[in-house]
């Protein structure tokens, strides 16, 4: 499937590579990931975009690509180390000027974005972060999302826990709460890609 899909531009790949001598490389979103979120970012026509998590930079790079040459991402993470590599590959890109990294946590920044009157400018969001707090990354970001904006949200299959009833630690329950909030929300249509780790795709109605 890898082989004959994924066009993985050379900036990504030698990312990727650099992101793999990582202790916490783990966290990485898989290539076929990447491009598909980029197939999403075009399909919707999306040029304003936010990101909870940038790590390395591989998710907002491969988005970045796709976005027409007004698109912009604001990107949120805490980690000077990684997002300084980040830094360097979206350089090597030249898609610097379209990502916009907030070093904050992401939920100030999703407060400051709305007091200053974002809620619904945002076209498409990407959420990859600190999994007990997903439900407050998720109802922030849906208010900043437009009528037909789309969230992605990473890792809800957790590498199988959410099924297993004996993991009980916070960030599985937190997943699974989320799971279960989302199937019920009427305010999005609901899809959850087997792709990566799972990911979720929910659109504001």
């Amino acid at each position: 499937m890898l082989a004959t899909s994924v066009r993985e531009a050379p900036v990504l790949a030698r990312l990727r590579e650099e992101t793999a001598k990582q202790a916490s490389a783990r966290m990485q979103i898989s290539p076929d990931q990447g491009q598909f979120m980029a197939l999403l970012a075009e399909l919707i026509g999306a040029r304003q975009c936010l990101e909870i998590g940038a790590f390395t930079g591989y998710s907002a790079l491969a988005v970045a690509l796709a976005l027409p040459g007004d698109g912009r991402i604001i990107t949120c993470d805490i980690d000077q180390e990684t997002t300084a590599i980040a830094r360097r590959f979206w350089a090597q890109a030249e898609v610097d000027h379209k990502i916009d990294l907030r070093l904050a946590p992401a939920l100030e920044t999703l407060e400051i974005l709305m007091a200053e009157g974002a809620a619904g400018g945002f076209d498409f969001a990407f959420i990859d972060a600190n999994k007990e707090d997903y439900d407050c990354y998720y109802e922030a970001v849906l208010g900043l999302m437009r009528p037909g904006g789309l969230i992605a949200i990473d890792n809800v299959l957790w590498g199988g826990a959410v099924a297993d009833p004996h993991k009980q630690d916070q960030d599985t329950r937190a997943i699974c709460a989320l799971n279960a909030k989302l199937k019920g929300d009427e305010r999005v249509s609901l899809s959850l890609a087997t792709i990566g780790d799972g990911l979720t795709l929910a659109r504001k109605r």
